[in-house]
């Protein structure tokens, strides 16, 4: 048996109500996991494209695409697990309930991950990392570490698009 793995797959959909609750809905349907979907429409207003994650093994993730080709929604699908890519994700970090010493801490995270500070109080700040999961999964970890149970995060699913020179994740 296949191992289980994250696979990425590119989604070109029309852009009309209810396409996003069908494609979804498949997922849910066959019990997929869905680890990460974003959605936005392409430079054709008609058209959306959706970056999805799944974790699966090879003979699920081709049932996947396969039953994805036969939506009538659906205008194509690409598998982007091995392509090269750009790939990032958004992120909010906020850290709470810090004094002064700490928030200069904040400050020097946001200097090495080379991140925004987007937001400042008297006892707490917020960070927006625009990285790849990989990346923002390490900040996370080093937030956790030194602020324990004063973060708050939210995460966007990542955005995705095939590298036109050797590329990069």
């Amino acid at each position: 048996m296949s191992e289980m793995k994250s696979r990425w797959i590119a989604l070109y959909v029309e852009n009309e109500v209810g396409v996003l609750a069908k494609v979804s809905g498949l997922f849910s349907g066959k019990s997929y996991n869905l680890q990460s979907l974003t959605v936005g429409t392409t430079e054709d207003e008609t058209v959306s494209r959706m970056t999805i994650c799944v974790k699966s093994d090879d003979i699920t993730f081709e049932q996947i695409k396969k039953q994805l080709n036969r939506m009538v929604e659906v205008i194509k699908v690409i598998d982007l697990t091995d392509v090269p890519l750009h790939m990032k994700e958004i992120l909010y970090a906020k850290v709470e309930r810090i004094d002064k010493d700490e928030i200069a801490q904040v400050f020097q995270i946001a200097q090495v991950f080379r991140i925004d500070v987007v937001d400042i109080g008297e006892n707490a700040v917020i960070l927006e990392s625009k990285l790849t999961e990989h990346r923002n999964n390490e900040l996370i970890a080093l937030l956790k570490t030194k602020f324990k149970n004063k973060i708050s995060i939210v995460r966007g699913g990542a955005v995705a698009i095939e590298s036109i020179s050797t590329g990069c994740r």
